[in-house]
């Protein structure tokens, strides 16, 4: 069940993009791409890099340089952020024995009591990043086009 956020004949479709940062963004960049699997889609030296993910972004900028930003609005923050990745449930433990294979510490493995599942880590710059089933917001779990690395 679809619920947009509307106001008058006016409303939101959906999330396009989602932001974090960090300061180092080479080891960003091989993080996300050695150790999630991530296709790069676009990087800018110094200040960006943006994933694709069919028709959803996951962007990871330098707060340093685009806070200083004068063709789009400035931004930039400092301190952990957070982002869900959708991960069906038949393949937690898959991500789980993944991630660990590749030296990332597990921080939580949650069981949430109205279902579904939730795995917290970090990147290199400190952000949280969780693993979690739809089931965790009563969402079908089902048919998630998924990759497990």
């Amino acid at each position: 069940m679809k619920t947009p956020a509307s106001i008058g004949a006016l409303r939101l479709r959906r999330i396009l993009e989602t932001s974090l940062y960090a300061d180092d963004l080479d080891q960003a960049e091989a993080f996300y791409k050695s150790v999630l699997g991530l296709n790069l889609f676009a990087k800018e030296a110094g200040r960006h890099l943006f994933f694709k993910f069919g028709d959803q972004m996951l962007l990871i900028f330098n707060p340093a340089k685009t806070i200083e930003e004068s063709e789009v609005a400035p931004h930039g923050a400092h301190g952990p952020g957070h982002v869900a990745f959708t991960v069906p449930m038949s393949e937690m433990d898959g991500w789980k024995k993944e991630l660990k294979g590749k030296g990332v510490e597990i921080e939580k493995d949650v069981q949430w009591p109205k279902g579904g599942r939730s795995l917290y880590f970090r990147d290199p710059a400190g952000n949280c990043l969780e693993l979690a089933s739809p089931l965790v917001w009563g969402m079908e779990d089902g048919s998630i086009p998924s990759k497990t690395p």
